[in-house]
């Protein structure tokens, strides 16, 4: 049995964070066919107390995903469309006045919920995407001078179809910069897709979905994964790599300050993960191209050879010395 500082069982803590991601994996994968690694990365950035941003193609199951992760908590849970007449009331909240108590009452909006769902978030205008930015790095919405904290946990999943711009609001780079992670679904396997054209053309398995754990669970999780140990040496490698992305011709714009916090939330998460209680270098860099590659600008020369800011964070991998003794 280990003890931190404090003497908290981290044993215990690390034991419970493997319990919670093997019952919440069983639960997606049951829905979500062939996609391991996705499902993977989006508990990980559930533990890391992060947003997530699934961009893809219309109908490989992005949606599909956030709702699934949503079914397995038993938590509050809001869907919202975003499109174009989309107010930023309704994402916030608004007060209204009550005649007969004759003050102002708020009215929540669909933002207060532990897990938040924004289908297709670049059709929403830039002030209704603007809505999102106090809530999703404060924790918290202010409307007419008052502020309302949000409940934890708090997760935002958006969607957005990086294809069809018509009709779009590009995502503006501080909102970008505040999800933690983007992923891609990509296409299924062959025996994939013959499984899910089995188990998905009479019925929608997230109607058999049950929760296999509850909000006050993952927040006992989010806490323990805060008390995985990052050695100074770990901690060294991620600034390098993201100080390397702000010199490299590659990119016009590196990674924020932001980028290398989240990188480090998301690989203590990964490290609890994998049952142990100290990062190392494997989980940042496992973690690297999720984190950093939707927050960079490629520069020209890299739009013109047609590279992605995906091979542009594999590059950096390489160029960026690896630390030896990171326990």
């Amino acid at each position: 049995m280990t003890t931190d500082t404090t003497g908290t069982d981290t044993t215990e803590d690390l034991d419970l964070v493997r319990n919670v991601a093997d019952r919440l994996f069983g639960a997606m994968t049951r829905v979500i066919e062939g996609k391991p690694e996705v499902v993977r990365t989006t508990i990980t950035v559930l533990f890391a107390s992060g947003h997530l941003l699934i961009e893809d193609v219309p109908g490989v199951g992005k949606t599909m995903l956030a709702k699934t992760l949503a079914r397995s908590i038993d938590a509050s849970v809001r869907r919202i469309q975003f499109t174009p007449d989309l107010l930023p009331s309704d994402v916030t909240g608004v007060s209204i006045f009550n005649q007969d108590a004759r003050r102002f009452e708020f009215r929540p909006g669909a933002i207060f919920a532990n897990v938040v769902v924004g289908d297709e978030i670049n059709r929403a205008s830039p002030k209704t995407q603007s809505a999102l930015l106090e809530s999703m790095e404060e924790r918290q919405v202010t409307v007419d001078g008052t502020t309302y904290p949000l409940k934890a946990p708090f997760i935002v999943m958006a969607t957005q179809n990086p294809i069809e711009m018509e009709g779009t609001y590009p995502l503006p780079e501080a909102q970008r910069d505040r999800f933690m992670a983007r992923i891609s679904m990509g296409y299924p396997s062959p025996r994939a897709e013959l499984t899910m054209l089995d188990s998905h053309s009479a019925q929608s398995p997230l109607e058999h979905l049950s929760a296999v754990t509850d909000a006050d669970t993952i927040n006992r999780v989010v806490a323990a994964v805060t008390q995985v140990h990052a050695s100074p040496a770990v901690r060294q490698y991620i600034v390098d790599l993201v100080t390397r992305s702000r010199s490299t011709t590659a990119l016009r714009l590196g990674a924020s300050p932001r980028a290398g916090l989240h990188l480090l939330r998301a690989a203590r998460a990964q490290a609890a993960l994998e049952g142990r209680d100290h990062v190392i270098p494997d989980d940042v860099q496992s973690l690297a191209v999720a984190v950093l590659s939707h927050r960079l600008m490629p520069s020209s020369e890299t739009q013109l050879a047609r590279r992605t800011t995906a091979e542009v964070v594999t590059d950096l991998l390489r160029q960026v010395p690896v630390p030896s003794g990171t326990r």
